[in-house]
């Protein structure tokens, strides 16, 4: 085989080259810390790499997602506790209302502290999330979630029920809000009879009142026998409460041909089924009506005390009324939010519980992903050295090479 200058040339170089590209993959493996530099080197690798780096990409969302979430949670636990202790403090000042010995000045200064905690609670139940959007409104969170209707004299709830939820792993989403509707709209108001005073009595001219006094013996009754069918007959929830004078008087409380209470009384007050009755006119018949259940929120109950406070000319029986229903509805507005605290807790919990998680199996991906690409540094120098060792030798040995002369060889 003939070998020319050009040859020698050539293939000196081709060595050359090679080794050069040789030492700048070595370098950049070392630079990159990969040991797949592109999909050629390791198709398999490479395309396993790229699921675990989705993966990987997935779980920093939702570690994102996490922290928003607790966010606005903690956001609502503190908004919430802030509530809890203004109906805290409505409670003690309902139960200095039933104080006998209150004088005009001092009503006047409970009804001042309470028009205060209502405007404070009015504040906090619009309070908003780090973005400036109403924790409390639902989907309607660009919307205040209570305000005065001047025209009806009540606070309305101007959200819906939605709930917002937040994506913190595959399949597991967390409510990051509750709605107003279901913290502070829901809660129940105390059991009563639609009409206290004036009731519809036999014959003409007597009189009779009905009050709830005993709250618990008539929640009883009011429980197993109220008809909450809208379809009712009118008078599904009507009593008769009949009455037959003589020593002693006695009475039935009936509910068409069903009777569901006897007793006997003497004078003009008596007590049945937790209602104190009182008579005037020897009256035979007297009708009274249980009152449907209601729900109502916390503003409504506060503003209905203020003003039987400032309300001089409101009889005793009726400011006691009053004080009983707000002394429930405060008691079970504040429960209510117990409630959503819980639940709140709960939520928090299961964060911490997924974002524990989540940073496990990040690792996991991490170190899957760094199994296939990523380098091993002893061995990658190793490589290097060597690349560096074949190139310098190929350099010399072309440089020998490309000086060589026949004329070196004749003496």
């Amino acid at each position: 085989m003939r070998l020319s200058h050009n040859m020698i040339f050539k293939s000196n170089l081709n060595s050359i080259l090679n080794s050069q590209q040789e030492v700048n993959k070595s370098m950049q493996q070392v630079n990159t810390q990969k040991r797949v530099l592109t999909a050629s080197d390791d198709p398999s690798a490479m395309a396993r790499s790229l699921l675990y780096s989705d993966k990987i990409q997935t779980n920093e969302q939702y570690t994102k997602n996490l922290t928003m979430l607790k966010s606005r949670l903690d956001t609502q636990e503190g908004v919430l506790d802030n509530i809890k202790g203004s109906l805290t403090r409505s409670i003690e000042l309902t139960v200095q209302a039933g104080n006998g010995a209150l004088t005009g000045p001092d009503r006047a200064a409970l009804s001042e502290e309470l028009t205060a905690i209502k405007t404070s609670v009015l504040d906090l139940m619009n309070a908003k999330t780090e973005d400036g959007r109403y924790i409390f409104s639902g989907y309607q969170d660009n919307t205040e979630a209570y305000a005065f209707n001047s025209t009806t004299g009540r606070y309305e709830y101007k959200g819906d029920q939605g709930q917002h939820k937040i994506k913190v792993a595959e399949g597991v989403d967390i409510k990051s809000s509750d709605n107003g509707f279901d913290v502070f709209e829901s809660v129940e108001q105390r059991l009563n009879v639609v009409q206290n005073s004036g009731l519809t009595s036999t014959p003409g001219g007597s009189a009779a009142s009905a009050y709830v006094k005993q709250q618990g013996d008539f929640d009883q009754f009011h429980k197993a026998n109220f008809n909450p069918d809208p379809t009712a007959p009118a008078g599904s929830n009507v009593y008769d409460l009949d009455i037959t004078y003589g020593t002693p008087n006695t009475y039935q409380i009936s509910q068409g041909a069903t009777v569901v209470h006897t007793g006997s009384f003497e004078g003009e007050n008596f007590e049945a089924l937790g209602i104190e009755f009182s008579i005037s006119g020897n009256p035979t018949n007297i009708e009274f009506e249980l009152a449907k259940p209601e729900r109502d929120n916390v503003l409504n109950t506060i503003d209905k005390l203020i003003t039987a406070l400032d309300d001089t000319t409101l009889a005793d029986a009726d400011y006691r009324q009053v004080l009983a229903d707000t002394m429930t509805g405060l008691e079970n507005a504040k429960n209510r939010v117990s409630q959503t605290q819980s639940g709140l807790g709960g939520r928090l919990n299961t964060a911490t519980r997924i974002t524990e998680a989540n940073s496990d199996l990040d690792i996991n991906n991490q170190l899957a992903r760094a199994e296939l690409v990523e380098l091993d540094m002893a061995e990658a120098i190793t490589e290097l050295t060597k690349h560096e060792t074949q190139l310098q030798a190929s350099q010399a040995t072309f440089g020998r090479l490309s000086n060589l002369s026949l004329l070196d060889f004749i003496r």
